[in-house]
């Protein structure tokens, strides 16, 4: 076979591959595809969490910094499972482990996502994952930084001579970590509005219209995304109102009824 019909089949397969991709996907196709990017996620999530391993004191130190510095002099962190401070140290691993492999984990949910998407959207995909995974990373920060000082000042002041805290590790571990997952996934309103608006599904209108529903669902949202306490309800819910006016924005800079009038515009000019 010479050199040019060996770059004539390579081409005739790559057209097909490509090809392929713009093909719909039957339920089963669907399956194996995510099938295969869950595959993928546990295995940036687990090496993740060996690289985090290696600095999982420093890591559970920084977690428990928060609570450390309002807890009273005679107060200590306990734990009452001989194996739970060792779970916990893993527990902090793998938390960090996917915080860091977070661009990637976005990157497969976006190609799994991606044969919904426009031609001219998918070849995005990598930005859009990157700016998911920051999102994600700067809710996780308003959280620990800005959420956790307040909030844990205010369950430690109902402490008094009769009462000191004495927090578990298991408990403080799954009270913060919920925190922490539930602000990264409300930092992503404004990037879900920005698609549903791109995909005409809302537009800023329908949202200043439907914005006294949104803040009562935000409140819902938050009692359930929260651990069960109003505190913890009022600094989600006060963020994910901003963050929907935000969103109002952002539909109606880059939704499609932008797209269409900017188009308007472009075809009078024609005229002219």
């Amino acid at each position: 076979m010479t050199n040019e019909s060996k770059a004539t089949s390579i081409q005739e397969e790559v057209h097909e591959e490509v090809s392929s991709l713009d093909e719909p996907m039957s339920f089963t196709e669907h399956l194996e595809e995510l099938r295969y990017r869950l595959f993928r996620i546990i295995i940036a999530a687990f090496v993740g969490f060996l690289i985090c391993y290696a600095f999982k004191e420093r890591l559970f130190n920084i977690l428990m910094d928060p609570l450390v510095r309002v807890l009273p002099e005679a107060s200590s962190m306990i734990f009452t499972g001989l194996p739970e401070a060792f779970f916990t140290y893993l527990k902090v691993a793998l938390v960090a482990g996917i915080f860091l492999a977070s661009p990637y984990i976005f990157y497969q949910i976006w190609r799994f996502i991606g044969p919904g998407m426009y031609d001219t959207e998918k070849k995005f995909i990598i930005p859009i994952a990157f700016i998911s995974a920051a999102f994600f990373v700067i809710g996780a920060l308003f959280g620990y930084f800005v959420v956790f000082p307040i909030g844990f000042q205010f369950f430690v002041g109902f402490a008094n001579e009769m009462i000191q805290p004495m927090p578990s590790l298991r408990e403080y571990f799954s009270f913060s970590i919920k925190l922490l997952f539930a602000f990264g996934l409300a930092f992503e309103l404004p990037l879900f509005i920005f698609f549903l608006a791109r995909m005409g599904i809302v537009n800023s209108k329908l949202l200043r219209k439907q914005r006294k529903y949104a803040v009562l669902l935000i409140f819902l949202a938050a009692a359930f995304l929260t651990p069960p306490d109003i505190i913890s309800q009022i600094l989600m819910s006060g963020p994910l109102i901003v963050l929907y006016e935000l969103s109002i924005w952002v539909a109606y800079l880059w939704g499609r009824e932008s797209k269409d009038k900017k188009k308007s515009v472009d075809d009078e000019e024609d005229e002219d």
